[in-house]
């Protein structure tokens, strides 16, 4: 294959075609939980997150509720009800939001099995098997070291200097 024809393939081909599915509910958890901590406190509707996140409140509603299970969020319904951080933004680290919101990890084998007559089909998932667990060890390692609050901090420090 020609490394331009190669380069044609990797630009129209999408991963939707290719039925790989990213999973967006981690990056907007964490957009969710910086709201919040932003929030200074205040109870925020599952309808202002949706306006800030620019998707289906039910969509995020889904979401909260997986926050909520972890114990990150907490509720309160009625007039002036909302979400709010159940700990501080200092305490949640991303390693939190992650296991919230991700039913299996980073990193997933082949959809079907592999040939079992083939010597590298036979092999390959225990191999691939060794390797993901290191990858997705040094993965949750990197987010355990970044908090909320960092992520509060730096998203802010961006909405200062966009409006200087």
């Amino acid at each position: 294959m020609t490394p331009s024809l190669f380069v044609s393939i990797l630009v129209t081909d999408t991963a939707y075609e290719r039925g790989i599915y990213t999973n967006t509910q981690f990056a907007l958890a964490i957009h969710i939980l910086v709201l919040l901590a932003a929030s200074d406190e205040k109870q925020v509707t599952s309808s202002a997150i949706a306006t800030s996140v620019n998707t289906n409140a039910v969509f995020i509603r889904r979401i909260l509720g997986l926050l909520l299970r972890a114990g990150l969020v907490v509720s309160q319904s009625g007039v002036g009800g909302g979400w709010r951080l159940r700990r501080s933004a200092c305490a949640i680290n991303l390693l939190d939001v992650y296991k919230a919101v991700q039913d299996d990890g980073l990193l997933a084998l082949h959809r079907s099995q592999p040939n079992p007559r083939c010597p590298i089909g036979a092999n390959i998932e225990q191999a691939l098997r060794e390797s993901f667990v290191v990858a997705e060890g040094a993965f949750q390692a990197a987010l355990a070291q970044q908090t909320i609050d960092q992520v509060r901090e730096t998203v802010l420090a961006g909405a200062r200097a966009r409006a200087s």
